[in-house]
């Protein structure tokens, strides 16, 4: 078991310079924009997990967890579930606890993970929210707004295509459909 615990892996190569100044251009107009609509809009677009929902999208802008549907999606159904466990029963650590284990439960089966995401529960509870338009504003609209800044910064560049994916194609037995086998 120990012997496990030291790794055996190679840590990342260091990112190349547009990488590093894409991550920063993102993270920077990703936040600033939120920060933006939120106040020009008197709604408030932006909560702590965005922050991370940023280094996902510009850090690691192809990893699945980096996705339209999992930042979108993943964001969606944590807060979903946060507001309807503390809406039916209450508060208290051991329906935090099980607010977030759901919701990663969720996330997996419906192919939306996204790691940020599950501060929301945690953020739900700790705020106190019960208010189900909290699923629009800031949910649904500061992912949204992310995405949208993703597709036009993580394109610059002529070898840059994101995102890898929107919905996916459908995979059975870990075999990807093509759409000429459908």
């Amino acid at each position: 078991m120990l012997k496990k615990m030291k790794g055996g892996g190679v840590i990342q190569p260091r990112p190349d310079v547009i990488s590093v100044i894409r991550g920063f251009l993102g993270g920077t107009l990703g936040i600033l924009m939120l920060l933006i609509v939120t106040y020009w809009g008197g709604t408030p677009s932006i909560m702590a997990p965005f922050g991370a929902t940023c280094v996902l999208l510009f850090a690691v802008p192809n990893a699945p967890l980096s996705q339209p549907r999992s930042v979108i999606g993943g964001h969606f159904i944590s807060a979903l579930v946060g507001l309807l466990f503390i809406n039916i029963f209450g508060d208290g650590m051991i329906f935090i606890a099980l607010a977030v284990g759901v919701s990663v439960a969720l996330m997996q089966i419906l192919r939306v993970v996204h790691a940020p995401a599950g501060a929301n529960p945690i953020l739900i509870f700790l705020s106190g929210i019960h208010d189900y338009t909290f699923l629009l504003t800031p949910v649904l609209s500061g992912a949204v707004v992310l995405v949208l800044i993703a597709l036009v910064v993580n394109n610059i560049g002529s070898r840059s295509i994101w995102p890898c994916y929107w919905l996916g194609r459908p995979v059975i037995k870990n075999k990807t459909i093509n759409s000429k086998e459908r």
